[in-house]
């Protein structure tokens, strides 16, 4: 199946241009530019592209874009993307002498409308050059309130290109314009659906099938899927390990348990806390926390490969891991691949598997966000309660402890996350957010508990909404939660003497602190 291909310039949104498009049904995958002139050169193409926004100006761009423009394809330039189009079909993009960032109201010009969009509406802007003169044979659609050309079609060529991001909420009816571009000027045809996510999952894994497969198995929503949909392919063949690292919370050792007894899936328990601790020994710094655990992870997975291989006379050929397209857009830096974006944070899951390991990853959620996969749980049966726990990372609290990682620290994050949990779950506020957890900070303060001075930690409670986990917005839980929550935790967790409430959003923030 062929897909829209969104090239990465580098733009924090462009994650969302897939996510979007696929929610109007129609296939897209994201790839840098140098990955795009690859696949030109081996005869691949696709239904359609589309230009991202990006942090650069083509006055220092000095890339030859006539591949991708030649072939005569339907096209829409975001941004960076518009100006690319501007500048190679003989427009005219002027310098900005003031860059243009946030809200910014915008018009049809000369009467022209988009389907279901009022002829006036919000956008999201981030640009610094402007396009000052529309190409020959384009025609312009769209002007900001300040006098800026915001958008340029030519229906002929299916080119539309727009000065602002569609592709994000702050601008009004952007699917509508996505959408506008897919069906009236590219004239594509729908061929994504939640059937056809299922049956790509499926058709991966069938790929394998006869082979040994090892899960990387934690329980949460994208390793359950992962190994549900695998285990309907490969029986037997499938062996979930389950490795307890210290860094995990009440709740996550009573939902393995729970799966154990109510699940198909074989569910080994690997315990290797003393392990991980003893590793983490002196570390603060974030990123080598992240590497650590990811490492050592794969060091328990290769110690556990080789004998469970030598008792039962078996040879592992895969290793199934619930890898998503977020995990995978974050961990890689397009700089190598000749892109323009930049690494925030490692995903121990994602690469890194040595080769003395000697499997192949098998990843079939790689190209899903997070919802997606919530609803291909629902189509596989898997109960809702499962399919809709809260997303928990792969080095679990140990990147909730600010700093070095003491038992202690442990322990405090461990009793207030689950207090946390209690109340979410007893006020019938789970549900209510996408994530909540608590960060313990290397921070201490002076209270009183009893009648005597106390100079304990902060607890910090951090609760978002979200979709994909690519943006997200802090949440506006009742006071009386939080009030209920801080009095438990600086009650019952010994150590704690004040309780912070985040209200970042991301971005600029990411939804973890580390």
């Amino acid at each position: 199946m062929k897909n829209v291909w969104i090239i990465d310039f580098g733009s924090q949104y462009t994650q969302l241009i897939t996510r979007k498009s696929r929610e109007l049904g129609y296939s897209s995958e994201i790839m840098t530019l140098g990955d795009c002139f690859k696949k030109l050169g081996k005869g691949e193409l696709p239904v359609a592209f589309i230009l991202s926004g990006g942090p650069n100006s083509i006055f220092e761009d000095t890339t030859d874009y006539s591949k991708i423009f030649d072939l005569n394809l339907p096209l829409l330039g975001i941004c960076y993307g518009m100006q690319l189009v501007s500048n190679h079909f003989d427009g005219v993009v002027e310098r900005g002498m003031q860059g243009e960032y946030g809200h910014s109201k915008v018009h049809g010009v000369g009467g022209y409308s988009i389907p279901g969009v009022k002829t006036s509406f919000n956008t999201w802007m981030s640009h610094f050059d402007h396009v000052k003169v529309v190409p020959p044979g384009f025609t312009q659609i769209l002007e900001s309130d300040n006098g800026l050309i915001a958008g340029i079609e030519n229906p002929a060529k299916k080119i539309m290109a727009l000065q602002f991001h569609p592709e994000v909420e702050h601008t009004e009816h952007g699917k509508d314009i996505l959408l506008h571009f897919f069906k009236d000027i590219a004239i594509l045809t729908q061929t994504w659906s939640n059937e056809v996510m299922l049956e790509n999952c499926r058709t991966e894994i069938l790929e394998v099938r006869g082979s040994k497969v090892l899960c990387a198995f934690s329980g949460g929503v994208d390793s359950l899927v992962a190994a549900t949909i695998a285990h309907e392919v490969l029986g037997d063949d499938l062996y979930c390990f389950f490795v307890d690292n210290g860094l995990l919370r009440p709740q996550d050792y009573h939902h393995i348990e729970v799966l154990k007894k109510e699940t198909q899936l074989n569910i080994e328990v690997i315990d290797a806390k003393e392990l991980f601790l003893s590793k983490l020994a002196g570390e603060s710094e974030p990123e080598k926390k992240r590497k650590i655990i990811g490492g050592t992870f794969i060091e328990v997975f290769e110690q556990k490969v080789h004998e469970f291989e030598k008792d039962h006379q078996i040879k592992f050929e895969y290793l199934l891991q619930g890898t998503l397209y977020p995990d995978v857009i974050e961990s890689v830096s397009p700089h190598k691949k000749g892109g323009k974006s930049v690494v925030i944070k490692s995903h121990h899951n994602v690469g890194g598997l040595p080769e003395r390991m000697k499997l192949k990853l098998l990843e079939p959620l790689k190209f899903l966000f997070k919802d997606e996969v919530r609803v291909l749980g629902e189509a596989v049966n898997l109960k809702y309660e499962w399919v809709h726990r809260h997303p928990f990372p792969g080095p679990g609290i140990g990147i909730r402890i600010l700093g070095e990682i003491f038992p202690e620290s442990v322990r405090k994050v461990q009793e207030s996350d689950q207090i946390l949990f209690e109340e979410l779950k007893e006020q019938n506020l789970y549900q209510a957010c996408w994530q909540a957890f608590t960060v313990l900070l290397p921070v201490k303060t002076v209270g009183i508990k009893g009648d005597t001075r106390a100079y304990e930690e902060v607890m910090c409670i951090r609760i978002v909404n979200s979709t994909d986990g690519m943006t997200a917005t802090w949440s506006h839980l009742p006071f009386e939660f939080l009030a209920k929550a801080s009095a438990r935790m600086t009650n019952e967790v010994a150590g704690i003497t004040r309780v912070v409430y985040d209200i970042t959003s991301k971005p600029p923030g990411t939804i973890e602190w580390e």
